[in-house]
């Protein structure tokens, strides 16, 4: 193998490969590649052709290029009308760039010429045949390669020449034929290219087997649809088309019973049309069916219980099913009303927000019954994905409607009661937020148009009573809670829960087991102790779960003596089948620890009251509130401990008191979290107690936010702050003046049995506190002058401890 060397033009090629022997047109557009080519033209006729290592690269360098490459001679030129060239090379011999001539016009390189060894072994021979065998099956197999390939290359001798030949014919990757190029060794290029050979053929045998398998699924699909058709016309000739209705006439039918508006009726039509074309048992068929399935079996004009609507029977229903709740009861009569005189109302969207168990949901239920209407009810607790609401879109594989239409769907009526349960338990994550998905739903300015993105219509829910529940509302975004009419359920008071435990929930779990009223009784102490010792809560729930432990209880006594047996359950007996009372009602009648006060809270499940401790012990002023408080409640217990020290004159305390004590604020259970600013009174005066080493009056409960300068601020949920009180028998409230407002809605009985003491300031609030009284000094004000300006300052009242 010998080499020389010859300077020649260079044209860089992309994803083409040019071999010895191997004649091709090229399309040459760059200008560098124009004037080489006008170069090769103008003097020798021959280019040296390489390709590049990235065929994206517009502006190659040399590093771009690779170094073995093709010397060819030109055949044609020709100048097409865009401005690029059209040229037909022949490859002449493989060639190695040793350097590149600097030439700002075009690509100039200095080429070895590589001459290669024709010597035909008896192994050459051997890989010569071998790779003509495969590649006569290959081009049987590849349909793009002419036949004639075959006998040209079987005429050739020269092992080289037989390698690059073949190579030309073959269609597979750039770097696979730039590794054939570069590989210089007759022998080892023809090893390659039978691997090369061997690796397309197991390609292209996949292939022959995927289209046939194809083929035959497509024959069968046209035999069946053949087949068809010819039952088809045999039904219709026997007179029986009626008898065997396809699933094509039975959509087409649908569609005209189901009375829908002029563009669904359109879109249903349309789509009715495209899968009488569609092959019977294609995916796409099984979508479009399923879909005109959807828009027929919705409910676009059928209603239910407009036109009887009788007020005092609706009254009847709704006082039948739950005892109290009168503002919720006259909220839904006030709309049966308007509904009888309008025909036409936009409907509503109420959320009933209440602790567990006070009956929300099976309020919604009975607001169905009174309204004669059907009753829907989804539950949003945990939905996390916006599409639960609005529906996948049709191009996702099992896609369906949102829960919204699959309700209306179930309710087979256009203007049901639909509940939608838990709405402040709903979360958001990277599959969209569900309650910007509820916006729509629930403005009856925009629900008329409400668009599921499965049906891709709208479709109307402005006729929908929406009802919502909740427990809290400051997990429900703003903007969905200003669509919302707020009706507050509180938590029972134990005389209303003795009604409804007689009136509901008695007869009904003695119906559930099986006994009679023989069987069993329940005095009404009994069930007062139950309510008092065995449940603590806001709502009937754990009452339900004791009355039905009594039942069973009953029923295993029935059992074994016989169906006669009655059993009278009394105060005393109930140890014997609940066990220990489970509470203890609080002894408020002893005097209150030194440093100690009684507050009000607020939690999910309703009121609750609150033990505060204070204790001072020697120290360097450290305040330290413990029993797992949150952020806003450490700030109260900081603002309490700054409006004492305001004050430390005015309750005889030593100027620097907090200097020489550390101050310990205890507030148990230690492990349920608190938070809030309400207990800012309570703190306040629990710290005036441990300085001033008096008690508070036993029979006093507090609530109040406080503020630096000792004002009183309102706060929420006093009713349910009154009913925990009054669960535990304290009957004398503090509670901010700007409250007075909110005792209105406090049950008659209650507020009989209570005494509430409206606070303005601290000094309002320590007045009831004590049983020893503070007398309040009123000063004058005290006018100070000086020489530029004049000033008046007020000294706050002065508080004495008698």
């Amino acid at each position: 193998m010998g080499s020389d060397k010859i300077v020649l033009p260079l044209l860089p090629l992309r994803d083409i490969i040019v071999f010895p022997f191997m004649v091709l047109p090229l399309f040459v557009g760059r200008d560098k590649s124009v004037l080489a080519l006008e170069k090769s033209m103008a003097e020798q006729k021959s280019i040296f052709l390489s390709a590049q290592r990235n065929p994206s690269n517009n502006d190659p360098q040399p590093a771009d290029i690779f170094e073995i490459g093709t010397i060819a001679n030109i055949l044609q030129i020709l100048k097409l009308t865009d401005g690029t060239m059209k040229v037909l090379v022949e490859g002449l011999q493989r060639g190695r760039i040793e350097t590149f001539k600097e030439n700002p016009d075009y690509f100039e390189v200095e080429v070895n010429r590589i001459h290669e060894n024709d010597q035909l072994t008896a192994d050459v021979k051997a890989m010569m045949r071998s790779v003509g065998t495969v590649f006569e099956q290959y081009v049987k197999l590849n349909q793009k390669i002419p036949l004639e390939a075959v006998a040209a290359s079987a005429n050739i001798l020269e092992p080289h020449r037989y390698a690059d030949t073949i190579a030309s014919y073959m269609v597979f990757q750039t770097q696979e034929k730039q590794e054939l190029l570069e590989t210089l060794n007759p022998a080892d290029r023809l090893n390659k290219l039978l691997g090369i050979l061997k690796s397309e053929m197991e390609v292209l045998k996949i292939e022959k087997r995927v289209h046939g398998r194809v083929r035959k699924q497509m024959e069968r699909s046209q035999k069946e649809f053949y087949l068809n058709e010819q039952m088809k016309a045999i039904q219709k000739e026997l007179g029986k088309r009626d008898e065997f209705k396809s699933d094509f006439d039975e959509l087409k039918q649908k569609i005209k019973k189901a009375k829908m508006p002029k563009e669904v009726n359109e879109k249903a039509k349309k789509e009715l049309k495209r899968l009488e074309l569609m092959q019977p048992m294609s995916a796409e068929a099984t979508v479009a069916r399923t879909y005109i399935e959807w828009l027929a079996d919705l409910p676009w004009e059928k209603a239910a219980g407009t036109d009887k609507i009788k007020i005092p029977e609706a009254q009847k229903v709704l006082d039948k099913d739950h005892y109290g709740l009168e503002k919720v009861k006259e909220r839904i009569t006030e709309h049966l009303a308007v509904l009888k005189l309008v025909k036409k109302i936009k409907g509503p969207i109420i959320c009933l927000v209440g602790p567990p168990g006070v009956g929300k949901t099976s309020l919604g239920k009975s607001i169905g019954r009174a309204m004669g209407r059907k009753f829907v009810r989804i539950s949003l607790g945990g939905v996390r994905d916006e599409a639960e609401i609005r529906g996948h879109r049709r191009t996702y594989i099992g896609a369906l409607p949102g829960k919204i239409i699959q309700g209306m769907k179930k309710a087979e009526v256009h203007n049901p009661v639909f509940m939608l349960d838990e709405i402040d338990k709903m979360n958001a994550d990277f599959r969209g937020d569900p309650a910007s998905a509820l916006l729509e739903v629930l403005d009856p300015e925009q629900n008329g148009t409400f668009n599921d993105h499965y049906l891709e219509i709208d479709y109307d829910l402005s006729n929908v009573l929406f009802i919502c529940t909740a427990n809290v509302l400051h997990s429900i975004p703003r903007p969905l809670l200003d669509r919302m009419e707020v009706l507050h359920l509180p938590g029972y008071t134990d005389q209303e829960k003795l009604g409804i435990a007689q009136r509901f929930l008695v007869p009904k779990k003695v119906a559930e087991h099986g006994l009679t009223k023989k069987n069993i009784e329940i005095s009404e102490k009994a069930l007062e102790r139950i309510i008092q010792d065995f449940t603590r809560e806001a709502g009937v729930r754990s009452l339900e779960r004791e009355i039905g432990t009594l039942c069973r209880k009953v029923v295993k006594v029935v059992v074994e003596k016989g169906k006669k047996t009655s059993v009278k359950i009394t105060p005393a007996s109930l140890e014997k089948y609940l066990g220990i009372p489970k509470y203890k009602r609080s002894d408020r009648e002893g005097p209150l620890e030194i440093g100690s006060a009684v507050g009000l809270a607020w939690t999910e499940l309703g009121g609750e009251i609150l033990s505060i401790e204070v204790t001072v012990l020697p120290g360097t002023g450290k305040l330290v509130p413990t029993g797992q408080l949150g952020d806003v409640m450490k700030e109260s217990a900081q603002a309490a401990m700054t409006y004492v020290r305001s004050r430390a004159s005015d309750l005889g305390l030593v100027k620097n008191f907090y200097q020489k004590n550390d101050f310990f604020i205890h507030i148990p259970e230690g492990a349920v979290p608190k938070d809030g600013p309400s207990a800012g009174i309570t703190m306040a005066v629990a710290l005036v107690s441990a300085l001033t080493k008096t008690a508070l009056r036993h029979d006093v409960a507090m609530t109040g936010e406080l503020t630096l300068t000792g004002k009183v601020l309102p706060i929420g949920g006093l009713k349910e702050k009154v009913l925990a009180a009054h669960r535990h028998g304290i009957h004398n409230l503090i509670i901010p003046v700007e409250n007075e407002k909110d005792i209105v809605d406090i049950p008659a009985n209650i507020r009989k049995s209570i005494q509430f003491f409206p606070a303005t300031t601290m000094d309002d609030v320590i007045q009831h506190s004590f049983d020893k009284k503070f007398k309040v000094k009123k000063k004058k004000p005290a006018v100070r002058k000086t020489k530029k300006s004049s000033k008046t300052t007020t000294k706050q009242p002065s508080l004495r401890l008698n």
